[in-house]
């Protein structure tokens, strides 16, 4: 199989504030790229929000909750939707029903490329948002994420593939 020059796997996770949901989605998968791919190098691994204002660091449990899982995420700062060049991004990955149809709509460009997160295990729900929240809340929902990039892995690893890849 031949590689298209300059492809880059490439993925941007979309919650509204982009301080808990969206971070910890991003932290987690580029955890399973390092265990699952011998690519991982290569890949674009973002997250943004769609009700944001740049530079909002991470909320704190959603850095503790991914601490007890050895990830990193308290370098991460907020990043609103409107201010990245989405046509970057292979795949585009929402939190909840409401982020996907507004992308789709504000950005028709890319409509075909985004999904809930859910819908890549053949659900379509939203993750829930822990802001305001318990530790455990957090940790609730890095579970759910996690469950959802792991057994999902597949399936968004072939929808960021260029056709003839």
């Amino acid at each position: 199989m031949t590689k298209l020059p300059g492809y880059r796997p490439s993925i941007l996770f979309v919650c509204t504030a982009n301080i808990c949901r969206s971070p910890m989605a991003a932290g987690i998968f580029k955890e399973l790229l390092k265990t699952k791919s011998d690519n991982w190098q290569k890949w674009k691994v973002d997250s943004a929000g769609t009700w944001t204002s740049r530079g909002n660091p991470a909320a704190q449990k959603a850095i503790d909750a991914m601490a007890e899982r050895g990830i990193d995420i308290h370098d991460h700062a907020s990043r609103p939707i409107t201010h990245i060049p989405l046509s970057r991004y292979r795949l585009i990955l929402t939190m909840e029903a409401g982020q996907k149809e507004a992308i789709q709509i504000e950005f028709p460009s890319v409509a075909s490329r985004t999904y809930l997160l859910s819908e890549m295990i053949g659900e379509t729900r939203n993750i829930a948002d822990p802001i305001g929240g318990t530790i455990q809340d957090f940790v609730k929902t890095a579970d759910d994420l996690e469950h959802l990039l792991d057994a999902g892995f597949t399936k968004i690893c072939g929808l960021v593939k260029p056709e003839g890849q």
